[in-house]
């Protein structure tokens, strides 16, 4: 939060979209390669084709022998024929689709790999089947259809267990969504009825009762209330509003019944907000990703060379049977689906383990760049401190303005702001029972403080930077360690007010830590030099800029990463956003507003400060898993590959088809279960 720019406004974008908007339902989207899949009915799908595939696990040989509990009888052929068809059809078909669009992309990656394995098995199959039963061949050839069962099987519960991940990781999204109320109170014609919230009209008439959540954006028309607006702020202390104030979606009201008019309908709120978070989470592809899809296409192409090279050689050697079975071997060994699962299932742990912790990924790149950062930019109010300030002194500057008058025209020119140092002010104007003057022509100048007419005059109430600019004799005043902003009229000083912010106690502990990572901390604010020195001392920083202007932290942000640094800044995502945008990895504090959704890499949705060490631990451990998944997922082709073209022939070593599945399945499994090991 810019320190000295205390006359935040919230506008009206935090809209509530609730139910629909904030689940993930029958038709969730899964990301693979450049297309997307469809994968709605995935669980109706895998149990359907557990049941087809039955006849098959009973009645096909396993890799070339029958197991204990596998029998025959006449006919029984045909029906692992029949049945191996319809699983092929059926339970492949999101594999094959997901080929035809690669293809007809002319990038053939994970999926035209899978269909490519899957067809393989079941043409190979085919075509054992009509030479051992139709044509009665003297050599027995080793058909697949256990296999391609099997096969087909792991790929979709693959999937379905890369789904709930997903699922799982939009669950705590849903939480926050049980905050809200079902049916909203909305008022025609003096007459009030209970209507759902995705119903409501913007400029409908609401009423909301002490203590329900406020549904929507809107305005009050009748009322007063003290409103808890911490969801969506991330400050604790409630905020009186009143006839005209605005109020935001997902905030609580407090003691008494509001009559708001709707500015917003229920689409784009803050809970929607942190939905889209999560979802654009899953589906953003990493550089790593794309890496995995290259090499997939790689996959692919060696496959079908090496494939061909090792039909054409043993062709040569043994005839088409032995030629068709090394083929067969390589193609199947290549299907790629742990590959495919490989960085999935580690996005989706992580955004799992992420959500549950109140760290939302926006931009999963920022994974790759965490092990890097060596410099944390930190602004002081609301990231290093509690932002509860209190006033500690307030005097009159000028002979002809009392004290108390000097408190009145502070308050009074504070009214209308909801920083949290214009309602600490104010909230001593009230225990002092000062009576505020009417407030018009309220504005709030950007890294500066506010302006606004009192009893027809204009008056500024601004930073000691600010004063010091306007004011050419500027006096001493004994302030140190306080924020302290200047009531100026007609370029006369009139008086001062004093405010002390409590540092946050978890900030000693990020800071020691952070050390401990050998990244250095810095602090920016636009508080004057002394307090931040003083604030920077207690927490052990040594680098500290003051006296900032939002485009300065920009420019601090630039120069380090032009000396060649990497860095992470750290704000609240209203006055930071230039330089969240420029920092290699910007880090919201408090989900509460689109700009923290628009200008940030990641949201610490509990505006705790040692969630940023939480991160950086998740992103360091998502990463290893991520490189050990790819290994498990491709890097045993490297061997396999060669081995299943009978490369080591001469020397009695040959990789049986069956055994490439074998292979193939069991990295599938490794991938899965690793990327469940995922903690931070």
């Amino acid at each position: 939060m810019n320190d000295n720019s205390h006359g935040m406004n919230h506008d009206s974008s935090m809209h509530m979209d609730h139910g629909q908007q904030m689940s993930m339902g029958s038709g969730d989207m899964m990301m693979h390669g450049n297309h997307m899949m469809h994968m709605g009915n995935l669980k109706q799908k895998f149990w359907i084709s557990v049941i087809l595939s039955l006849p098959i696990l009973f009645l096909a040989p396993a890799m070339g022998v029958h197991l204990p509990f596998q029998f025959s009888f006449p006919g029984s052929e045909w029906v692992v024929v029949i049945f191996a068809t319809i699983l092929f059809v059926y339970g492949g078909e999101p594999f094959l689709k997901g080929a035809y669009y690669e293809l007809k992309s002319k990038k053939p990656e994970m999926m035209t790999l899978i269909s490519l394995g899957i067809t393989t098995a079941y043409v190979y199959s085919l075509y054992a089947f009509i030479q051992n039963d139709l044509l009665n061949s003297k050599n027995h050839i080793m058909d697949f259809f256990w296999e391609l069962a099997t096969l087909i099987l792991i790929m979709l519960l693959g999937h379905w267990i890369e789904m709930t991940s997903v699922m799982n990781a939009s669950s705590s999204v849903n939480d926050l969504a049980k905050l809200l109320p079902d049916k909203v109170h909305v008022q025609r014609d003096g007459q009030t009825s209970d209507v759902a919230i995705n119903e409501v009209q913007k400029d409908a008439t609401i009423i909301v009762k002490p203590g329900e959540s406020i549904p929507l954006d809107g305005i009050i028309l009748n009322g007063t209330s003290d409103i808890n607006e911490s969801l969506v702020t991330g400050e604790s202390n409630d905020v009186t509003r009143k006839k005209d104030d605005k109020v935001i979606g997902g905030s609580v009201n407090g003691s008494n019944a509001l009559t708001i008019k709707v500015t917003n309908s229920a689409n784009s709120g803050f809970l929607a907000n942190v939905n889209k978070l999560v979802q654009s989470s899953q589906m953003n592809k990493s550089k790593l990703q794309t890496l995995a899809d290259q090499v997939s296409g790689w996959l692919f192409y060696a496959a079908l060379i090496i494939g061909i090279i090792a039909l054409i050689v043993w062709t040569s050697i043994n005839g088409i049977a032995d030629g068709l079975e090394r083929m067969v071997t390589v193609l199947v060994i290549a299907c790629p689906h742990a590959l495919g699962l490989a960085i999935p299932l580690v996005n989706a742990k992580s955004t799992s383990i992420g959500a549950k912790n109140g760290l939302l990924i926006r931009n999963r790149n920022v994974i790759s760049v965490s092990s890097k950062i060596n410099y944390l930019l930190m602004d002081k109010t609301g990231t290093l401190t509690e932002g509860k300030f209190q006033v500690r002194k307030c005097d009159s500057l000028n002979e002809s303005v009392s004290p108390i008058e000097a408190l009145k025209l502070i308050a009074s020119i504070e009214q209308d702001s909801t920083h949290p140092i214009a309602k600490s002010i104010l909230q001593y104007a009230h225990e002092k029972q000062i009576e505020l003057l009417p407030l018009s022509e309220s504005k709030n100048i950007s890294g500066k403080g506010v302006s606004g007419v009192l009893s027809g005059k204009e008056y500024l109430l601004v930073n000691e930077k600010a004063a010091r600019e306007i004011i050419t004799n500027f006096p001493t005043i004994d302030v140190a360690d306080y924020t302290t902003s200047y009531l100026i009229q007609d370029k006369t000083l009139i008086g001062y007010v004093a405010v002390g912010d409590q540092v946050k106690s978890s900030a000693s502990s990020l800071i020691k830590q952070i050390k401990q990572l050998n990244i250095t901390p810095v602090m920016l604010t636009g508080d004057n030099k002394k307090v931040a020195d003083s604030i920077a001392k207690k927490l052990g920083i040594t680098e500290v800029y003051s006296e900032l202007m939002p485009e300065d932290k920009q420019k601090i942000v630039a120069k380090l990463q032009s000396e060649g640094n990497k860095v992470m800044m750290v704000g609240d995502g209203i006055n930071d956003a230039p330089s969240l945008a420029k920092a290699d990895i910007g880090v919201a504090i408090g989900a509460g507003t689109d700009v923290a959704v628009d200008s940030a890499d990641v949201v610490l949705v509990n505006s705790e400060p040692t969630d940023i060490i939480s991160f950086l631990k998740l992103a360091q451990n998502t990463q290893k898993k991520t490189v050990q998944n790819l290994w498990w997922g491709a890097g045993y082709n490297i061997i396999a590959l060669p081995l299943a073209a009978g490369i080591l022939a001469p020397w009695g070593i040959i990789l049986a088809p069956a055994v490439g599945a074998i292979l193939m399945s069991l990295s599938t499994v490794i991938v899965a279960i690793n990327a469940e090991t995922l903690h931070i």
